[in-house]
């Protein structure tokens, strides 16, 4: 079983910036698309980037133009640089990862998440 692990969260002001990072584990296997998805208290997770493995991106209009999301293939990490913070952008960040396992198994794996709380 491919394993995630998030880093990078903490607190920050408003108008800071963190970077987050996400690194896949495991043997026989390889990543598709990756993504980040928050969840504030009480509400539902929501996508906040994607990226294809060929990177290819897509964010929230909530995020555009504050959040880059990159990745490298050979690490199996995905990172979220996260600039010009809003105490609303206050969530749990989960990284999500479409594995494909070379016994041709496929299936989304999640990290265990990290807080990012952004003070006001």
């Amino acid at each position: 079983q491919v394993q995630l692990v998030e880093s990078g969260g903490g607190v920050v002001q408003a108008g800071g910036s963190l970077r987050l990072s996400c690194a896949a584990s495991g043997n026989g296997f390889f990543i598709n698309n990756m993504s980040w998805y928050r969840q504030a208290p009480g509400q539902q997770r929501d996508l906040v980037a994607a990226i294809t493995r060929e990177s290819r991106t897509n964010y929230a209009d909530s995020v555009k133009g504050r959040f880059t999301i990159s990745r490298d293939n050979a690490k199996n990490t995905v990172y979220l640089q996260m600039n010009s913070l809003k105490p609303e952008d206050t969530a749990i960040y989960y990284c999500n990862a479409e594995v494909h396992t070379f016994t041709d198994a496929e299936y989304n794996g999640w990290g265990q998440g990290t807080q990012v709380t952004v003070s006001s």
